[in-house]
């Protein structure tokens, strides 16, 4: 049985068991923003085992007054810093920024669910 995620607002759900397979569409391709705000820095830095100062330097950039997650070029495309691109997963996965943790749920795809639909094979119309 699938279970199906929903969330008010949206009219399609997400399957995650499709992310099995999936290798990361929603961590490649184009070149975008991860925002982390201060507690998921600290946590993420905690979780490897860095100092705060030394993780910003080494996976964050700094975007006015806001930091995003670093990203690498791999075949001709971006990938988050965190994208284990031989794996085809996150390598931070279960102290993955929210931004991560609430797609396709980002209210952009509420008025392009065009793009997400092609993006994310676990949209479920």
């Amino acid at each position: 049985m699938q279970n199906i995620i929903t969330t008010k607002g949206f009219d399609y759900g997400f399957d995650p068991s499709k992310c099995v397979g999936c290798e990361g569409r929603c961590c490649t391709g184009e070149s975008g923003y991860i925002w982390l705000n201060p507690k998921e820095t600290e946590k993420i830095a905690s979780f490897l085992n860095m100092d705060i100062d030394d993780f910003k330097k080494r996976y964050l950039r700094k975007i006015g007054y806001r930091y995003s997650l670093k990203e690498k070029v791999a075949g001709g495309e971006f990938e988050c810093i965190f994208f284990n691109s031989e794996a085809g997963n996150c390598s931070i996965y279960e102290h993955r920024p929210l931004q991560c943790k609430t797609f396709p749920f980002w209210d952009y795809f509420k008025e392009h669910k065009d793009e997400v639909v092609k993006e994310c094979p676990g949209i479920v119309l």
